[in-house]
């Protein structure tokens, strides 16, 4: 079989853009044997020339003037590994412009700018291939858009942050608190210095608003995502919550409804521990989806980390260069947000189960009392555990689990618990999340 070569220049070589490198220099006989192309790394644009990189780039590739891929005719794939919505935005648009197919892993930008990004490929009739977007090296993009085309996907359940599932893995598994388990996640490597973006739920929000438009075929945005972190998650919580069988994890849901209707939220969820997903720790992710024809299917594997994701965006070169990716890309057809922003759901509308933890005061009446608001609120009770010991203030935690209702009864009952005397500070409220599973 005759080898066709292909030029790719990138522009980034930090962490990922090494790793892209490294996959393409050292392996390319083997991907040549396996698909018949020989990927060539024509050109790496960075504008730091000189700090040491774990793999050594031929004479002449590494450059800090990005004219130089723009300019070269013979490039065809431009990847971008800059990260951010800024200056990488710039790169993508200039590249698709000077006739090159983009490869990306930067879920922030197609998050945030992905609709007009799209529309600026199509009409340079260029693609944009970026499933090391939303779970590193699990191939959950091209499992959406290829092998399960005949499904209408109803719904997508994921642990989409490393970071997250690490903290909360530890906080589980050795009852550390929210901040020993941060440290921890630092000290591996897991966190940032500033993890704000992750624990704040934000990174995964950037992924389901990707996930969601791929699966559902509508064009989503963040503001159409509920979004709340684990900032304030306590092992107090995690610990109550496994008593009566839960496990806590970040999950982002996307869920359509028979009218077509969509909710999309990202928050801490209690699930079930013989739940598939709550067996997922550490670093890892995880994605649950559920299709008209096949059911569930799981998706699972590092989401995160240099090789993971090179192992995506490589995989993304070479589909672009087979012609895949731009056959696929053509066929991507989102609802236009027109149409699609009267079908969102507002968080107060989803029904749930919910865990509700208040401090209450070692005095008379403090079961009518949350009966009372909890009744007043059209919310009924499936189970409460009180535990002895005192907290601030002379108070105990007293759990309450509720049945399925909505989202605003909850909040509007939580603001009556929080002013009555009996009860010490603002009540905890986690969603219960139950996962549905195709079982034998």
């Amino acid at each position: 079989m005759a080898e066709k070569i292909v030029k790719v220049g990138m522009v980034g070589f930090g962490t990922v853009g090494t790793g892209v490198a490294k996959l393409i220099l050292e392996d390319h006989d083997r991907i040549t044997a396996k698909t018949g192309i020989r990927l060539e790394l024509a050109c790496v644009v960075d504008v730091d020339t000189h700090r040491p990189r774990p793999v050594k780039l031929p004479n002449g590739i590494l450059t800090d003037d990005l004219n130089r891929l723009l300019g070269d005719g013979a490039i065809e794939i431009g990847v971008e590994t800059v990260g951010g919505t800024t200056a990488a935005k710039d790169v993508q648009l200039a590249m698709l412009a000077a006739g090159k197919d983009v490869v990306t892993a930067n879920k922030a930008l197609l998050a945030e700018h992905g609709n007009e990004l799209y529309r600026a490929a199509r009409n340079n009739g260029r693609c944009i291939a970026f499933e090391a977007s939303c779970a590193g090296g699990v191939p959950i993009i091209s499992a959406i858009r290829n092998g399960l085309t005949a499904n209408n996907i109803t719904g997508i359940y994921g642990i989409v942050n490393g970071t997250c599932n690490f903290i909360l893995s530890n906080m589980t598994a050795k009852g550390e608190d929210f901040a020993a388990a941060l440290a921890a996640a630092q000290a591996r490597g897991f966190a940032e210095a500033d993890p704000d973006l992750d624990i704040s739920g934000g990174d995964s929000a950037h992924k389901l608003a990707i996930l969601g438009s791929i699966a559902f075929g509508y064009e989503i945005t963040l503001d159409d995502i509920f979004v709340e972190g684990i900032e304030s998650i306590s092992s107090d919580d995690i610990r109550y919550g496994d008593e009566m069988g839960y496990c806590l994890k970040l999950l982002a849901i996307g869920q359509m409804d028979e009218h077509g209707r969509v909710s999309l939220r990202v928050h801490p969820s209690f699930i079930a521990k013989d739940n598939a997903i709550a067996r997922v720790s550490g670093s890892f992710n995880a994605v649950s989806l559920f299709g008209s024809a096949v059911g569930q299917v799981m998706f699972y594997g590092r989401g995160a980390g240099m090789m993971p994701t090179a192992s995506a965006i490589v995989a993304d070169i070479i589909d672009v260069a087979l012609g895949n990716s731009g056959r696929t890309f053509r066929q991507l057809n989102l609802k236009p947000r027109s149409e699609v922003e009267p079908l969102i759901r507002k968080i107060g509308d989803i029904e749930s189960r919910f865990y509700i933890r208040v401090m209450a005061k070692d005095q008379p009446g403090v079961v009518a009392t949350y009966g009372r608001i909890l009744g007043e609120h059209r919310i009924s009770i499936s189970g409460a555990l009180q535990h002895e010991g005192s907290g601030p203030d002379n108070t105990v935690p007293v759990v309450i689990t509720t049945h399925v209702t909505r989202q605003k009864n909850v909040t509007a009952a939580l603001n009556d618990l929080a002013q009555e005397d009996v009860f010490g500070g603002r009540p905890v409220c986690i969603r219960i999340v139950d996962i549905p599973e195709d079982k034998d």
